[in-house]
């Protein structure tokens, strides 16, 4: 990787691609600051407006509206009581009490700093970790490919908010609609029903839009009782004192070590990680009895964590092609767009691309720290934009980005089902995210699938020869098999339990 720096750098530090990161940063902590926005909604909304850029630019707005929405959700937690997006729930729960104090320019320090930390912690860890993941997928012919996306679906559905059988079927449904369109083996038009529109398949970014925009506006008319200005606290940017610092720095390092593995895990996702991590602070630190009145610990245990989930989650989507959540499968996604295709071939095909993509990640998070700082003092007036002007604007916003895919407008019809289908589904709790992994990796499997019958005529038995394929198999069947087995189990000691009582 170093003796493609010098090429990495021309790239990641042309001006085209430092005014692109900044601009994405910018965009980044206003999409956390705003409740109803978040992550996912920030990629889906930027994501037309990087067409018309080249690759490093594109990529620098996609990082870093990806690393610095997440801390931006801190903002509104502290100043509002409202996590600006799911990753800082936990925030809430020491920062809106620091906030209440009037300490919210310093809460709001402890959580710039923790986010920069716990960014650059996992940095270091895509960096150290990736490209020796992609060097062992190198070993993955289309056997073990299918297995490991099987592996890979399942694991998210199963670990999505609600029931599996939800997590299961909303990946179907993502399975089918990348299925539509021409087969990749023989060319032949399938499920178009006849209609010309749909014979070249749906394009991603109109569902994306649908998906996750679309719905949340749908969503937010549909349930927001109150749609003026919420009651914002202050804000501002002051750092504690050094020896405060010193003495949190082993929450610092358990909580970047926590999101970083949390992130490499399929579906668990960033909010798991925040808690988790806070859970654990509280537990360790000698200051337990403050933690939910104001405990700069809680807030950094949060911050730290959230952010570190970043890069982990880019480690198996980059080197492997497999999406853990919903956002890196937009950041996927959008890369594909871009004719950059994660998986076995990146590091190897594009190795000065991908060196660029670290050093983009480096830049994204060190902005945090000047966006957070420089900015301090206007997030409260963001957060006193009222959400009847909030939701049209993404609304609008999002027709445009459906329309701006392919100029179709066949897009806008695209993005409104998807959006209404998408709010019809959150209603009855299913998650979104499977819908939209399995849409990307849906065709992926299919051709591995196939070709895996073909190398062994028709054969699917023969797929456990693979020792990778065997494992990965093993552990989908116990992931499946997982809530029976744990029903199992819980109805065994209740049995248990009444046997006892009856004997006394």
């Amino acid at each position: 990787m170093i003796e493609h720096l010098p090429e990495a750098m021309s790239l990641a530090f042309s001006w085209h691609a430092l005014l692109a990161v900044l601009a994405g940063s910018v965009v980044g902590v206003v999409v956390g600051v705003l409740p109803g926005l978040g992550s996912a909604l920030g990629l889906v909304m930027v994501l037309p407006i990087t067409f018309g850029l080249e690759p490093a630019a594109a990529i620098a707005v996609l990082v870093s509206v990806y690393a610095c929405s997440i801390y931006g959700g801190s903002v509104s937690a502290i100043l509002i009581n409202v996590p600006g997006t799911p990753q800082s729930a936990a925030t809430v729960i020491d920062g809106y009490p620091m906030a209440q104090q009037g300490k919210a320019a310093l809460a709001l320090g402890w959580a710039t700093v923790g986010s920069f930390i716990g960014g650059m912690f996992s940095l270091v860890l895509l960096v150290l970790t990736a490209p020796q993941l992609a060097k062992f997928s190198l070993n993955f012919g289309p056997i073990e490919t299918f297995a490991l996306i099987l592996f890979a679906m399942t694991t998210i559905a199963w670990v999505s908010h609600g029931s599996m059988v939800k997590g299961v079927l909303a990946s179907l449904i993502g399975v089918f609609l990348g299925l539509v369109g021409p087969d990749q083996m023989t060319g032949q038009i399938r499920f178009d029903f006849d209609f010309f529109a749909l014979s070249g398949g749906f394009a991603l970014v109109p569902v994306l839009i649908g998906i996750f925009a679309m719905s949340e506006v749908l969503i937010q008319a549909a349930f927001l009782k109150d749609a003026s200005a919420p009651t914002v606290i202050e804000g501002g940017f002051k750092l504690a004192p050094w020896h405060e610092w010193c003495i949190r720095w082993k929450t610092f390092l358990r909580s970047s070590v926590i999101g970083s593995f949390i992130g490499i895990l399929p579906g668990t996702g960033a909010t798991a990680a925040a808690f988790i991590a806070y859970a654990d602070a509280k537990r360790n630190s000698p200051r337990t009895g403050n933690f939910g009145h104001g405990e700069p610990e809680g807030v950094v245990a949060s911050e730290t964590a959230n952010n570190a989930v970043s890069g982990g989650a880019m480690i198996p989507m980059l080197a492997l092609g497999i999406p853990g959540d919903g956002v890196t499968a937009i950041m996927m996604g959008a890369l594909t767009i871009h004719g950059i295709v994660p998986g076995v071939r990146l590091f190897s095909d594009q190795p000065a691309l991908v060196t660029s993509i670290f050093l983009l990640f480096f830049l994204a998070n060190f902005l945090i720290l000047i966006v957070g700082a420089a900015g301090a003092g206007l997030y409260a007036r963001l957060l006193r934009a009222p959400m009847s002007l909030l939701m049209p604007a993404v609304a609008l916003l999002s027709f445009v980005g459906a329309y701006a895919t392919r100029s179709a407008p066949f897009d806008f019809t695209v993005a409104i089902v998807a959006g209404v289908v998408g709010f019809l589904l959150r209603l009855n709790g299913f998650p979104l995210a499977p819908i939209i992994i399995g849409f990307i990796l849906g065709r992926p499997l299919e051709m591995s699938l196939r070709q895996g019958l073909v190398m062994t005529d028709q054969n699917f038995f023969a797929f456990a020869l693979s020792p990778i394929a065997a494992v990965l198999f093993a552990l989908t069947v116990v992931v499946l098999l997982h809530p029976v087995i744990t029903k199992c189990i819980s109805a065994l000691r209740g049995n248990g339990s009444d046997s006892a009582k009856e004997m006394n």
